[in-house]
């Protein structure tokens, strides 16, 4: 199972476990609108999944402000940014920091999209939550890239994430 920590403290991780080759589950988020998303499974382009607690924390906040600039220069992808904030919340966000580069959808209702792709915190202070993690899926919904973060104060490894993407 992929592990992950929180200051340092270990904390579990919930749902099913996804590997690179593995298909990505098809799943809907909640857009900052309401509206659905439907992420993961077979596009027909490549997708970017940035997972992440909340945008309301700075390590978050500074992941999806570099996320949205490289979204920018890489031509045919699509970017979705999944934590449990609500909707709105989300929405503030991305009109206060000038998000318009990649899709946010929030997985509050049901935690479904954490469950399917195994990123929920299953312990420790954010039980709850989505932990910080990337995935890259291909245009016929096959994982290519998977990094659950280490430290979930810690920001991802943009180079090997933005590289997958190419």
């Amino acid at each position: 199972m992929a592990k992950t920590a929180l200051k340092g403290t270990p904390v579990s991780l919930a749902g099913t476990e996804l590997a690179v080759g593995d298909l990505a589950p098809s799943v809907t988020v909640v857009g900052k609108d309401l509206s659905e998303i439907t992420v993961g499974g077979a596009k027909g382009k490549t997708q970017l999944l940035v997972i992440v607690p909340s945008l309301d924390t700075a390590v978050c906040a500074s992941e999806t402000r570099k996320f949205n600039v490289e979204a920018a220069k890489t031509e045919g992808v699509e970017v979705t940014v999944v934590s449990m904030d609500l909707p709105f919340a989300m929405g503030r966000f991305c009109t206060t920091e000038g998000i318009e580069n990649l899709a946010v959808g929030s997985d509050f209702r049901n935690k479904t999209f954490a469950n399917a792709y195994g990123v929920l915190l299953a312990d420790g202070p954010l039980a709850g939550v989505t932990c910080r993690a990337i995935f890259v899926v291909d245009a016929q919904g096959k994982i290519t890239y998977k990094e659950i973060v280490p430290e979930i104060t810690a920001e991802p490894n943009y180079d090997a994430a933005l590289s997958a993407l190419k």
